[in-house]
């Protein structure tokens, strides 16, 4: 592909439209094309760096799992990470510099989502999207960062069921798989809190339906918690349902001032009565 095409793909569509400035059906897929264009282009080239740089990525997956085996250590447990089979390191190494690939560009990938969809919504609609895109993604953010802190306390609670004379060895395939299990549970709690604050601005729910219903909620939390946390072990699942149950209840807040401020712009006379003016 020359220099030229490439500019051309990330300039984006520069197709015809139809009457009243609206782009035909062909148009939205030749939009659509030239945005997964873009997205796999870039996706191909951070690729190409993890993979120069796998090293690096090897070691900060690893890091949680090197932190427990030294909290195992003390307690004379050992365990150690294995590859199996011929082309098991191969194939790991793919699939981390892909989960790379695909955790960097995941700004620009939503973005592109995101400039996709907008045209065809309303102004209002655009204005409640721009705020959940602003919030979402560091929420996500912080429940994948404390996800990745919580992974040596938890691994090292699941080791340490191991029994007494037993090697335990870790598969690094299966390890990265729990990893993203458990960093994805994280990221999606964290974005549960949102979802309520949005209805509440929607005006589906409200501040007293939440404190009418805060036991159930607790209750959902950590039923939650059981189920999406990929660890059995209590600790990790409490890990994850205490920050999920405090942003729930921060998000009660935020939907009772929300109210409050709806209140106090709607009109203190009726229908009937005459307005002081």
């Amino acid at each position: 592909m020359s220099v030229k095409g490439v500019v051309g793909i990330f300039r984006g569509p520069q197709g015809p439209v139809g009457e009243g400035g609206q782009m035909a059906l062909i148009d939205h897929f030749r939009e659509l094309r030239a945005r997964l264009l873009r997205v796999a282009l870039l996706m191909v080239i951070v690729f190409v760096v993890a993979f120069v740089y796998y090293s690096h990525l090897f070691e900060l997956l690893l890091h949680p799992y090197n932190e427990a085996r030294g909290i195992l250590a003390k307690n004379h447990k050992e365990s150690a990470p294995i590859i199996t089979g011929v082309s098991g390191a191969l194939s790991l190494q793919f699939k981390l510099c892909g989960l790379a690939a695909v955790v960097v560009t995941a700004p620009y990938w939503l973005y592109q989502i995101w400039a996709f969809i907008v045209p065809g919504l309303h102004s209002n609609e655009r204005r409640w999207t721009r705020v959940f895109a602003t919030v979402a993604g560091p929420m996500f953010l912080i429940g994948v960062a404390t996800g990745y802190w919580v992974l040596p306390k938890g691994l090292e609670a699941l080791i340490s069921f191991t029994p007494k004379n037993v090697q335990n060895f870790v598969d690094i395939s299966a390890y990265l798989t729990f990893v993203v299990k458990m960093l994805l549970a994280f990221g999606i709690a964290f974005e549960i809190p949102l979802f309520v604050v949005m209805l509440n601005l929607a005006g589906v729910v409200s501040g007293r339906a939440l404190a009418r219903q805060r036991p159930w909620i607790v209750v959902g939390a950590f039923t939650f918690a059981a189920f999406a946390s990929p660890a059995p072990d209590p600790l990790s699942m409490l890990l994850l349902a205490l920050p999920l149950t405090a942003l729930f209840l921060v998000s009660e807040v935020i939907a009772r001032l929300v109210d409050r401020r709806r209140a106090s712009k709607k009109p203190q006379w009726s229908d009937d009565e005459a307005s002081p003016l």
